[in-house]
């Protein structure tokens, strides 16, 4: 561990829950600790209680359909299981792993709960998920490490989890660094560490350089975050796009100038995919529909757990090419329906001409309002309605 980063400097934290549902639902079956355990099951894979008290628990061997693993254990992740797989796929490579539900309504109880605890110490946090934030810890007395570990100690306290945690001078790094140590990891470093710590890195480790991007890199010579840092902005130039050229550049270099954003209030909320590979917008129409109306469904089911209405609708798109487009269009009503949201990104999906395969997917919904003053505006507007004598 090396403590570099001078008091002058930015102190920007990422903190992110080890295996967070898969640990959440050990809290719950401890029995299954040490065990690889697979989350991504329907309601139908609840563990039995049978006559003797014990507890029957659904195997992925037992799994037949099209859905996809939201997380696993580090036992069930040595065995080549990874979140965004299919299950089916899963099952080949660990038939005996543990297959668990999803339930969402305990996992948000505990990410409440261990945001709360860092926010007793650090202020200013940006809520980047159910599992991660980020944290400007710049202007804070402490000493690097020692905040840390008090972070660590409340979250421990708090939930009985543990996280990981990278303090670097930006949200790059500290995004990159908070994973180098999992679990239970503590990485602060500060600029003069990149070469040592980052550069030996491979591309992928950077969070925005996917599969696709990572094959395409590899197939000019470039694996390693050094080797990008090597190259010439011109050469990526020659095969990216303009604006993912320079900012590979500027991110293998460890540039990134984003604030730690606190608003309590998000502009956007939005979900995405990257299928696991290119889909044929023809060949390959109903696997694009029914991730495109899983992507509707979160986002309002995201909506209305935050508490707000959007107006916009907007849909992204990056091809096989990582030529990027977006979409948009604009309701008469603040809405977090799925249906609406389905229906008005499906007119945006009609005005984008699809000639290429599609590696990733994504649907937002800004211009948002909370959705109680949505209703004291309406209310208001009744009590305003003239009398019928």
């Amino acid at each position: 561990m090396t403590n570099t980063i001078n008091t002058s400097q930015r102190r920007i934290a990422h903190l992110d829950m080890d295996a967070f549902y898969a640990s959440v639902e050990l809290l719950r079956y401890p029995e299954l600790r040490g065990l690889p355990v697979v989350i991504g099951g329907r309601d139908e894979h609840q563990p039995l209680i049978q006559a003797d008290g014990s507890k029957h628990f659904f195997r992925l061997r037992d799994y037949a359909g099209r859905g996809v693993i939201t997380t696993a254990t580090y036992e069930a992740r040595a065995m080549g299981v990874h979140s965004a797989m299919g299950v089916m796929k899963a099952a080949q490579l660990a038939p005996e792993a543990i297959l668990l539900p999803v339930d969402f309504a305990m996992y948000r109880h505990y990410s409440r709960l261990f945001k709360a605890a860092v926010a007793g110490i650090a202020s200013q946090i940006e809520d980047s998920g159910i599992d991660e934030i980020y944290m400007d810890l710049t202007d804070l007395p402490d000493d690097t490490l020692a905040l840390a570990q008090r972070i660590k100690q409340a979250v421990k306290d708090a939930t009985g989890l543990s996280c990981s945690i990278g303090i670097t001078p930006n949200k790059l790094l500290s995004k990159i660094c908070s994973d180098l140590e999992k679990p239970d990891g503590l990485t602060i470093l500060g600029m003069p560490d990149i070469p040592n710590r980052i550069w030996p890195l491979p591309v992928n480790k950077i969070n925005g350089i996917g599969p696709k991007a990572a094959k395409k890199l590899a197939s000019l010579g470039i694996i390693t975050i050094a080797e990008l840092a090597q190259a010439e902005l011109s050469f990526l130039q020659i095969h990216f796009g303009r604006s993912y050229s320079i900012w590979l550049y500027e991110v293998s270099h460890g540039v990134d100038q984003r604030p730690v954003i606190t608003d309590a209030d998000p502009k956007s909320i939005s979900r995405e995919t990257t299928f696991e590979r290119d889909l044929h917008p023809r060949q390959d129409r109903h696997d694009l529909s029914e991730a495109f109306t899983a992507l509707c469904l979160q986002v309002a089911d995201d909506l209305k757990h935050k508490g707000y209405v959007g107006r916009t609708i907007s849909i992204k798109l990056r091809f096989e090419d990582f030529h990027t487009l977006t979409r948009d269009c604009s309701l008469t009503t603040h809405t977090a329906d799925p249906a609406l949201i389905r229906r008005a990104a499906g007119e945006c999906l009609r005005r984008v001409p699809l000639q290429k395969k599609i590696r990733l997917l994504g649907v937002k919904v800004s211009t948002l309002s909370p959705l109680e003053s949505k209703r004291r505006d309406g209310a208001l507007r009744q009590r305003e309605l003239p009398l019928v004598p």
